[in-house]
């Protein structure tokens, strides 16, 4: 089962889909898939772990996904701007490339018996960007993000810390 939240910065996505993760599992996984690039983003992720409590078990992956020890898990992927910035990294800029690459991993996830709560930002509700490759990987997101809510079985999206249902289980 995948469900899938997204929303802006600081919107609440994390903290709801945690939320939701303790309420399915008193031992859920949390995927880290930032790469950290600077000592403020370094000071970010440490706040991240310290907020999350004993009863996590923390994977960092920058990608592959769908090839950790996730099956059978309750598991929050946080989150897909990161993971996807990775990928686009790896792929040279390459948007059809990185896109085929994260569409496999995600239909990677879709084979594992598991719940996996993954978390995306919608970047293209903000200011356009201002470079070609900003707006690339504008695009890019997306398309991503339009490809996990098509296969998720649930979708929410956060505004201001309060949860939107797009998409439910029900629904399908």
């Amino acid at each position: 089962m995948i469900i899938y939240i997204s929303g802006g910065a600081r919107s609440g996505k994390s903290r709801f889909a945690q939320e939701m993760a303790l309420k399915r599992s008193m031992e859920p996984v949390y995927v880290a898939t930032a790469k950290v690039w600077d000592e403020n983003f370094a000071e970010r992720v440490a706040r991240h772990k310290r907020e999350r409590g004993p009863e996590w078990t923390c994977i960092e992956a920058e990608r592959n996904i769908h090839l950790q020890p996730i099956m059978d898990r309750v598991a929050v992927i946080d989150c897909v701007t990161l993971w996807l910035t990775n990928l686009f990294m790896t792929c040279q800029e390459d948007i059809e490339k990185t896109l085929a690459t994260f569409k496999a991993e995600i239909d990677g996830i879709l084979a594992l018996k598991g719940t996996f709560i993954i978390i995306s930002n919608e970047i293209g509700m903000g200011v356009h960007a201002a470079t070609e490759v900003g707006r690339k990987f504008t695009d890019l997101q997306g398309w991503a993000n339009q490809y996990v809510a098509s296969k998720a079985d649930e979708a929410i999206f956060m505004v201001s810390g309060l949860p939107l249902w797009l998409k439910n289980s029900s629904q399908k």
